[in-house]
């Protein structure tokens, strides 16, 4: 099931405090980034993140998910109406994710 522009327009409302929040479309999901590096995305309209040592601390008892078959598994967001809680959370959690991959080009 694909996730619908209304929840991603909803989840970016929601994360609307913070500077330089982007999504990209990705096969009928949602790829969420936050000043360049990827934080999590929407699948079956649920926000799923990257399960950082921040954001576990932050959310104890959320569950780990699989936003598709063979993805590694994500801790699903369930407050998502906290807009204080959500953009925190964000924001706590960059720095440790991992820098954006570099395209290494093909050689001719």
């Amino acid at each position: 099931m694909a996730s619908t522009k209304e929840y991603l327009d909803f989840v970016l409302e929601q994360l609307s405090e913070l500077d330089e929040i982007s999504s990209r479309a990705m096969m009928g999901e949602y790829i969420l980034y936050y000043r360049g590096k990827v934080f999590g995305g929407i699948y079956d309209d649920r926000l799923l993140v990257k399960p950082v040592p921040m954001a576990v601390k932050l959310m104890p008892d959320a569950e780990l998910e699989l936003p598709y078959d063979g993805a590694k598994e994500m801790l699903l967001v369930d407050d998502v109406d906290n807009q204080e809680f959500l953009c925190d959370l964000v924001r706590n959690m960059w720095e440790e994710l991992p820098e954006k991959k570099r395209k290494i080009p093909k050689k001719p």
